[in-house]
């Protein structure tokens, strides 16, 4: 999940707090956020050691309600929601009729009562609430809501090795008793809030959504209690690298309407077996036939510069498809990145050639993610 750069002119209730600590500030989304504070590798080192904040108060939230909100969610998208019990969490996509992505989304199921809970990408937003309002009213028979409070609703993300130490110091609910993607209500800093333990860089931690008026006494709260623990806020630019380690998807990139999810293999968020859904019928014949791309992991065996988004990529010679993402990895001291490629030429162990201002640097297919926690 993330967004496209684009002019911004909202603020996020945080927007002063960034300025104060010196971020740099730009327009994504059609948001001002910050890009980083100290630095992208210190703000990214800080994530897999220690604990960083992120600001996501651009993402849109959509409330999905009513008696048939679960036969709603199966018809517009991928998974398999009649899989999640009250309380847990998963990852999906709203798909086209011709089997693309209109976006990728998380849902979270209510504890009470048939309702969910779905959070939408920044660049998004509109869009894909147009389109879920819109399948709604194609579908009169279905007695379901569909609701757009991303205004009233911000959202933190605290994310690291020491983030539930660091969260639990402001709640009195036991953090330990939560699992990975599911969520709980809970009084965190004396505000009541979803917690969800969730996140977008491959460490364990809480994306928190509260009302959009808490925000900055959130924010505040976390930013004293983590102090011991060297808890900073942390920019797009270190989200960015943090996620393609983790090989976590960007819609715009590795998702778009002209590239399927079996493409960007999200083959396993994506229930073919379910009851007919939109885009069905084209996943199962890409299914069938095989796809004819795959997203692929790589690293540079060479220097020549970093791979970017949309750079060529190439064997002997011939191109066969293109950068999506690809980054200087902190972690791992390599530049690393994600391809989509004629099928034919993927599989870990093979060579690239990535071009890089017009000249090819070497590179070779590698298992992803390219970083894993062990909890």
């Amino acid at each position: 999940m993330a967004g496209d750069m684009s002019e911004g002119d909202r603020k996020t209730p945080l927007y002063d707090r960034h300025v104060a600590r010196g971020a740099r500030m730009i327009p994504f989304a059609g948001w001002m956020m910050p890009v980083q504070y100290t630095g992208i590798i210190d703000e990214h080192n800080l994530v897999r050691n220690k604990a960083g904040l992120f600001d996501l108060g651009h993402m849109g939230q959509v409330e999905v309600g009513g008696p048939d909100a679960l036969a709603f969610l199966q018809e517009i998208t991928t998974n398999d929601v009649s899989l999640l019990e009250p309380g847990q969490a998963q990852y999906s996509m709203l798909p086209t009729p011709t089997g693309g992505v209109i976006d990728d989304i998380f849902i979270y199921r209510h504890h009470e009562g048939p309702g969910y809970f779905v959070c939408v990408n920044a660049s998004n937003r509109e869009r894909d609430v147009a389109w879920m309002q819109e399948q709604r009213s194609a579908r009169p028979e279905l007695d379901v809501t569909v609701e757009d409070i991303s205004d009233n609703t911000g959202m933190i993300a605290i994310q690291g090795p020491k983030a539930v130490e660091i969260t639990q110091r402001l709640t009195d609910t036991d953090l330990s008793a939560t699992t990975r993607n599911s969520w709980i209500a809970a009084t965190v800093a004396g505000i009541d809030l979803m917690l969800a333990r969730t996140g977008y860089t491959g460490e364990d931690g809480f994306e928190f959504y509260c009302p959009i008026e808490s925000v900055v006494a959130l924010w505040d709260a976390l930013i004293e209690a983590g102090e011991p623990d060297g808890l900073q806020p942390i920019g797009l630019g270190a989200r960015d690298t943090l996620r393609l380690e983790a090989r976590m998807p960007l819609y715009g990139q590795e998702l778009a309407e002209d590239i399927s999810p079996l493409e960007a293999g999200l083959g396993w968020a994506v229930a073919l077996d379910k009851a007919s859904f939109i885009g069905a019928d084209p996943l199962r014949k890409i299914k069938g036939e095989g796809v004819r791309r795959k997203t692929v992991g790589f690293r540079l065996l060479e220097r020549g510069g970093s791979p970017r988004s949309h750079y060529d990529v190439a064997v002997d010679g011939k191109v066969i498809g293109h950068v999506t993402s690809g980054a200087m990895s902190p972690t791992l001291g390599e530049n690393i990145g994600i391809a989509l490629i004629e099928s034919e030429y993927a599989g870990v162990g093979k060579p690239l050639e990535i071009i890089v201002r017009g000249k090819p640097v070497r590179a070779v297919q590698v298992k992803v993610p390219f970083y894993k926690r062990t909890y």
